[in-house]
This record gives C-alpha cells, sequence and structure tokens, in this order.
C-alpha cells in the first residue's frame, strides 16, 4: 500500500536535496539564492496532526526539520547600514572610469558580515532584474570566497568558477582573466562579492599576488568591489602599498557584538516568531532574552544557532517546545562557550 503525503511535502524536500549541492559560488547557486527561500511549512493543527499515518507525519516532521536548519537573514541595522553604503557606492561608481570607490565589511566571526553583503547582492540583483525585465543575460553579482592559503591563480579560478568558464590545467593566467573580465563585461557586472579575504596576507609574495590580481580585476570590472573579512582594520590586507590604497578608496562598515539593547530583544522575537513547534508557548524566549544574551555573547550567529538547534532537538525529541534547558544543550562555537566576563555563568543562572 502506498501512503501519499500532503501536496507540497516531496516537492519541498527535493528542492532542499538540490539546494543542497548550490553554494552561492556558482552563478546557480546565487540565482537559487535570490530566488528566495521556499514558503515555510504549515503548522498542523492538532486534530489534523493525528490523522496522519507514520510514514505522513516522518516528511511532516522532516519538512519542518528543514525549515529550521536554514539560516534565517533579520534585517539588522547592521545589514541596513551595509546594503544602503552598498547602494550609494554603486551609484557613484556609475560613472567613474577609474578608481571607482569600494566596501569593506569587518568584524569578529559570527556577527554577520556575510549575510550583509549577501543582503547587498540580493537587493542590488533584484534593483537590476527590475530596471531589465525579461532579460535574461545579466549577471549583476558576482560572489566568490578567497581559499585559505590562495595562490593568484586560485583566486582567478573562483571567478571563473562563478560564471561557469571552464579552468583547464593549460590556462594561464591571462586566458583566465581575459574570460573573465570578458564576460562580466558583456553581462553587465555592477557588483562584485569578495568574503573570505583576510585570508589574503600581504606580507608575503603569493599574498601580494593575489592583490594585484583582485585590483587587476577591479581595474578591469567595470564593479563596484566589496571585501568581507575577520578585522581588517588591523589584518595584514592593509599593510603594504596596495594596502594603502585600499584604505584610501573603500569605505569601512563595521560589525561587532549585539549589546543587550531594543535590537536584540528583537532579534529573539523575530528569531522566536519562526518556530513551527506544537507545544512552544509564544513569548517564552523573549522571556530570557538576557540569558540569550549571555549565552551567545552578542552574538547573531550563535543566537540563530542555539535557537535552530534547541528547535530541531525539540521535533527530534518529541518536546516540541524551545526551553532554557534546551539551549543549554547545545554546544555554541568556541568563542561564544569561552567566558570572558568571571560574571557570565552568574548572569546566565
Amino acid at each position: 500500500m502506498t501512503i501519499s503525503a500532503p501536496a507540497g511535502w516531496h516537492t519541498a524536500l527535493q528542492d532542499s536535496d538540490a539546494e543542497a549541492t548550490r553554494q552561492l559560488t556558482t552563478l546557480d547557486g546565487w540565482r537559487r539564492f535570490t530566488a528566495g527561500p521556499p514558503a515555510p511549512p504549515v503548522l498542523l493543527a492538532p486534530a489534523e496532526l493525528d490523522k496522519l499515518s507514520p510514514a505522513q507525519r516522518a516528511l511532516y516532521d522532516e519538512d519542518r526539520l528543514d525549515h529550521h536548519a536554514r539560516m534565517l537573514v533579520v534585517a539588522t541595522s547592521f545589514v541596513e547600514k551595509t546594503v544602503v553604503c552598498g547602494r550609494r557606492l554603486v551609484l557613484l561608481n556609475r560613472h567613474a572610469i577609474s578608481a571607482r570607490r569600494g566596501l569593506m565589511v569587518s568584524g569578529l566571526p559570527g556577527t554577520g558580515k556575510t549575510s550583509a553583503i549577501t543582503q547587498l547582492g540580493l537587493a542590488h540583483e533584484l534593483l537590476d532584474r527590475a530596471r531589465h525585465p525579461n532579460v535574461t543575460d545579466r549577471i549583476p553579482v558576482l560572489y566568490i570566497t578567497v581559499p585559505p592559503a590562495a595562490t593568484a591563480r586560485m583566486v582567478a579560478a573562483e571567478f571563473a568558477r562563478f560564471l561557469g568558464l571552464p579552468v583547464r590545467g593549460r590556462s594561464n593566467m591571462t586566458d583566465i582573466i581575459e574570460a573573465v573580465v570578458g564576460v562580466c563585461t558583456d553581462t553587465r557586472t555592477g557588483l562584485v562579492l569578495v568574503d573570505e579575504i583576510h585570508n589574503i596576507s600581504q606580507v608575503t609574495r603569493t599574498g601580494a599576488e593575489v592583490s594585484d590580481t583582485l585590483k587587476y580585476f577591479s581595474e578591469r570590472i567595470p564593479a563596484t568591489f566589496v571585501y568581507a573579512g575577520i578585522n581588517l582594520e588591523t589584518s595584514e590586507l592593509l599593510a603594504g602599498t596596495w594596502g594603502a590604497q585600499i584604505s584610501g578608496r573603500f569605505t569601512l562598515v563595521p560589525t561587532r557584538p549585539f549589546p543587550y539593547a531594543e535590537e536584540w530583544k528583537a532579534l529573539v522575537a523575530t528569531l522566536e516568531k519562526t518556530l513551527l513547534l506544537h507545544d512552544h508557548p509564544p513569548g517564552s524566549l523573549t522571556k530570557l532574552d538576557r540569558y540569550l544574551h549571555n549565552r551567545a555573547d552578542g552574538m547573531i550567529g550563535a543566537l540563530s544557532h542555539a535557537i535552530r538547534g534547541a528547535a530541531i532537538d525539540a521535533i527530534l525529541s518529541g518536546t516540541e517546545r524551545v526551553t532554557k534547558e534546551a539551549i543549554d544543550a547545545i554546544p555554541l562555537d568556541h568563542a561564544a562557550e569561552t567566558t570572558r566576563n568571571p560574571l557570565k555563568k552568574a548572569a546566565m543562572r
């Protein structure tokens, strides 16, 4: 006997499996990201839940698990500032033929740098589509991450990989760069996002070559370049001649842990509203916002991880609610777990 699931469940799970094989560093993955996340599943009423067969309940729970596994992007003040600043620079660079201005997004891990620059990219992409409806041959945004111990060729290959251009073993740097520049020019690329740029060291010859390659791309591609990385203000990225040029041409948007204030409380409330659990009392997490601030050390990444992880455990265990004890049981990143303040443990009790 074949048991069918409610309409949309199989499709949602299949889409999730397909999405797992796509990354933002490919054009296909970026376009899937700009298409937006799937609609959240509907939380069934108890009477509807009782009618599900074991197989149907398993699919229903799996759909909710997938929902909680997704990282929710919250429009924080930092994200909004990054988008506004980035849009301003794109407009200022519109008629520039050289020395275009750029943006640096810097901060500690887990403070939302990648979310901020990808939201800037999303805003730019959607605006470009609105201005050029029914045009499918434009690539308004290019997104790459700098690999650890990157060489100039590796970074150039990342540009090519996003665009789907083949990079063969015999391809030299000039071939790769010219192909990338040609495609970006033809497809009107206006924004280039370079993440994990702290992996570049200006004090090594290899790092200097990577820097020169990025500089050459920025001169050849008529686009606004955005760099994101960890503590760029004090990193080796700003050392040397090219570092001085970056400092003179790039606007810095710093991020930092959130203080315990109204915005943090709003973040907790927003994340709680996304929970799809059958026995979670509304508002119970907002009552724990001070505890959550201490638990996550003000890091939005750690906060999201803790709440989503506890929600997943709640479905798997059948408790169907997120509690302080459940969040305590979620291991966070080492930085969030490390007690920086001797009063922190007392405040969490």
